[in-house]
C-alpha cells in the first residue's frame, strides 16, 4: 500500500525527487486515503485545516458562500489535481472560507498539513510549489469572479454547459436547474429563464433533473468560444 501511495505522490508532486528519504518517509506515513461520496464535504472552509489533498479519482468542486447562502464554483479538481487551499494553515496570512465537495465519488490522498510544513520548512523547492499553487488557484478565483461581475449570464451559462459536457463526456448532463446556479452564483429563476431561451434557440433539450446540449457551436458561439466548436 505504502508503495503505491509513493508511486501516486511521486507523480503529483514535482519536488518528490528533491527530498531526502527522512523526508518522503515523513510525508508517506502522515498520508491518509480517504473516500467520499458525492456531496459529502471533503474541507469545511477557513476554521478547518483538512491538509493537502491529492485526487486519486473522481471530482471535487472548491466554492464560496455568501452570507445570503449563493454559491459559486472556483474551480474543480480532477484526478492528479492537488488542492493546497485546504490546508490553509500552513499559508500565511491567508483567510478564505473555502469549501471543497465531493462532485462525484472520489478517492482522495490527504497529506496532514503538520507533516507538510515540517517538510516544506527544509526544502526550497516545495515551499516553492506551494507558493506556485496558491497563485494559480487565486488567479482561477480572481477570474471566475470577473467573470460573475462583468459578463453576461447567457455566456456564462453557455460556456459553463460546455465544459460541464466535457468533464461528463457527453451531452446529456444529469444538472438540476439548482445545480447550475449553485456553480454560477446566481438565482435558479435566472437559469431556468435561460435554459427556457436556449431551448427555443435549439441549443438545448431541457428535462427534469437534466440538460442535453443540442447545438455544441451555436453555444460556443454565444459563448465567445467559436475555435472550441470547429
Amino acid at each position: 500500500m505504502e508503495e503505491q501511495v509513493q508511486r501516486y505522490l511521486e507523480e503529483a508532486f514535482p519536488f518528490w525527487q528533491k527530498l531526502s528519504s527522512a523526508d518522503r518517509g515523513r510525508l508517506l506515513s502522515h498520508t491518509a486515503e480517504a473516500a467520499y461520496r458525492a456531496g459529502e464535504n471533503v474541507h469545511g472552509g477557513k476554521n478547518g485545516c483538512t491538509g493537502l489533498v491529492v485526487v486519486v479519482s473522481g471530482r471535487l468542486r472548491a466554492y464560496l458562500v455568501s452570507e445570503e447562502g449563493r454559491e459559486i464554483t472556483l474551480f474543480r479538481l480532477i484526478e492528479g489535481d492537488v488542492c493546497v487551499l485546504s490546508a490553509g494553515c500552513v499559508i500565511r496570512n491567508l483567510d478564505l472560507d473555502l469549501l471543497v465537495e465531493a462532485e462525484t465519488d472520489s478517492r482522495l490522498y490527504i497529506v496532514a498539513p503538520q507533516a507538510y510544513e515540517e517538510v516544506g520548512s527544509r526544502c526550497r523547492e516545495m515551499e516553492t510549489y506551494l507558493s506556485e499553487q496558491v497563485s494559480a488557484r487565486f488567479s482561477e478565483t480572481m477570474w471566475v469572479m470577473e467573470q460573475s461581475l462583468f459578463r453576461r449570464f447567457d455566456r456564462r451559462l453557455a460556456e459553463f454547459l460546455l465544459l460541464q459536457a466535457s468533464l461528463e463526456q457527453q451531452d446529456t448532463l444529469s444538472l438540476t436547474q439548482e445545480q447550475i446556479a449553485r456553480h454560477l452564483g446566481s438565482a435558479r429563476e435566472v437559469v431556468s429563464r435561460m435554459l427556457k431561451y436556449f431551448q427555443q434557440e435549439g441549443w438545448v433539450a431541457v428535462s427534469r433533473g437534466g440538460v442535453t446540449l443540442l447545438d455544441r457551436k451555436g453555444l460556443a458561439e454565444l459563448a465567445g468560444m467559436k475555435a472550441s466548436a470547429e
